[in-house]
Order: C-alpha cells, then structure tokens, then sequence
C-alpha cells in the first residue's frame, strides 16, 4: 500500500491501493475497507483515486459522500 500524503490536514486515511475498479484504503485506527466500481460506484471511486494521489480531502470526501457503501471491511 502506499502512504497517504495528507497535505491539508490531520486525516484518518493511513494509506491506499489503487488497483482498475477498486481501492483499498487503511485508516490510521485500523481498519482497511474495499471500494470498487460496483460500491459505492465508478463514479465516487474515480474521485477518490483522484483525491488519494494528491494527498488531500480523501478522509474527507469519504465521510462525506461514502461512508458506510463499500464492498468489504476488515479490522
């Protein structure tokens, strides 16, 4: 995985995968969740690629608009 920069602010986010219709992010608490283009959609998945390799709003634009939609959890 590879670090998250986070270059606005104190996020959550630790760090990222990106694979073509999925990513994984791992939060500092522990816990690594599976989004793809199924859930929460092609659509928020291509922001959130975006966002993770700029470093900044990630955390954010997840607890926004995300939330609870992913594929899978573990930790």
């Amino acid at each position: 995985m590879i670090r998250y920069e986070n270059l606005n602010s104190d996020s959550g986010v630790q760090s990222y995968e990106i694979g073509a219709k999925q990513m994984l992010v791992k939060f500092k608490k522990g816990s690594t969740y599976l989004y793809s283009d199924v859930k929460p959609g092609s659509i928020h998945l291509e922001k959130m690629k975006l966002l993770a390799v700029a470093g900044k709003g990630l955390g954010t634009y997840i607890n926004k608009y995300v939330r609870t939609n992913y594929i899978a959890k573990w930790g």
